[in-house]
């Protein structure tokens, strides 16, 4: 009787083991959790939150959210809370975020932690923290393609004068990825308007309706006939609405907010890759390092048309987006623009970032600069002519 009992107690415990440690079974409930800067109240944000609502739902696994999460420690301790809630996966979704998250995922080497926008996932080397990013440089290429083509609008209707085509943008900081963003939008609209040029003015925040809307007015006042954004809020796109001047949006169209000057807006869409790293939990296979999302892939959007934008427009679009999917056109063609009036054939970009921004790879490949190859995060930081930065924010 005592062989038989425990003959039984070896069994149980084998089937204990095999539950517990052993691959998981399609009952097993898989849980992401979300780390965000700011709510929904921040267009930057409310993207993010949009695309892990359908990617979970999709996928059929639970996800849970901490939002209004600062650049600080508070990101390891919502890190922490998620790990201890059963995440099997947390992401972050701002570039302040990465030190904190990094420092939860040294300590928890059995979870996964995806981080959008970082950089140091490449040279880590850790198996349980990535990066990810999206060439939305294409994305805001294309938009200023529209917006070229409304500028050469009002010059053919005696609007303005083809010197008078000056845009204005909008930044939160002097990051490489700010520079990137307004450098492809820039080249998007001289690439139809080549008398453009345009002004920068930084706000020194991600999320700040006030400075936003204030510097979109000040760019106005300066002589802009058309603004853009990399920064959060509806504060632009509202002083360019009460101006009547129009507007590029950024993460998300404001067409009925701003019906008269909606132009066009460009956003990530992350739901691509919330769904890959999933499936890769999910198969346990490796999550890569850096991730790069494209045209291609679904990651970078263009949402519809506003009403306002020039004729034709729609076709131009088109035509120019088949040649970015094709290689036929690069954004950052080194024949399209100058620096301080000479032209690009080498630069080193710094890809292993350190803190005095030391270049340490060769960015320039086949007549262009190659962003987003070395790493998911964009290193573009060239200041080219044509663009005047109107203060700097670090």
């Amino acid at each position: 009787m005592k062989k038989l009992v425990s003959a039984l107690l070896i069994v149980a415990m084998l089937l204990v083991c095999a539950t517990a440690c052993g691959p998981a079974s399609e009952t097993d409930e898989l849980k992401v959790g979300f780390i965000y800067l700011h709510d929904e109240n921040s267009t930057y944000d409310k993207n993010f939150m949009d695309a892990a609502k359908a990617a979970c739902e999709a996928m059929g696994v639970t996800y849970l959210q901490k939002a209004n999460i600062s650049e600080s420690n508070e990101c390891y301790d919502a890190a922490v809370e998620l790990v201890e809630e059963g995440c099997d996966i947390v992401f972050a979704d701002s570039f302040g975020h990465e030190s904190h998250l990094l420092k939860a995922a040294k300590e928890y080497p059995d979870v996964e932690f995806c981080h959008a926008t970082g950089t140091l996932a490449h040279t880590e080397g850790l198996d349980n923290f990535h990066n990810a990013f999206a060439s939305i440089y294409e994305g805001r290429y294309l938009a200023g393609v529209v917006a070229g083509m409304k500028l050469n609008e009002m010059i053919e209707a005696g609007e303005i004068t083809a010197e008078q085509a000056k845009m204005g943008y909008v930044g939160a900081f002097t990051y490489a990825e700010v520079i990137s963003g307004y450098t492809s939008f820039y080249l998007g609209a001289k690439s139809v308007c080549p008398s453009v040029t345009m002004d920068v003015q930084f706000t020194g925040s991600w999320y700040n309706e006030q400075l936003e809307k204030e510097a979109a007015t000040a760019l106005i006042n300066k002589g802009s006939v058309l603004i853009s954004q990399h920064a959060d809020s509806m504060g632009a796109p509202t002083a360019c609405e009460e101006a009547g001047v129009p507007n590029v949006s950024y993460n998300g169209s404001t067409a009925a907010a701003c019906p008269e000057t909606f132009l066009i807006s460009s956003r990530i869409n992350w739901e691509p890759y919330y769904e890959y790293i999933i499936t890769c939990v999910k198969d346990g296979t490796a999550i890569a390092a850096d991730w790069t999302g494209t045209l291609e892939t679904g990651s970078v959007e263009l949402s519809e048309l506003g009403t306002n934008v020039a004729a034709g427009t729609a076709e131009k679009l088109a035509e120019v987006e088949e040649e970015l999917k094709n290689g036929t056109k690069k954004v950052f063609d080194t024949s399209t623009f100058t620096v301080d009036g000479a032209a690009i054939t080498t630069y080193m970009a710094d890809v292993d970032t350190d803190e005095a921004y030391t270049g340490d790879t060769e960015a320039i490949e086949d007549g262009a600069f190659a962003e987003s190859k070395a790493r998911s995060a964009p290193y573009f930081d060239l200041r080219i002519d044509g663009i005047t930065l109107l203060n700097e924010a670090m």
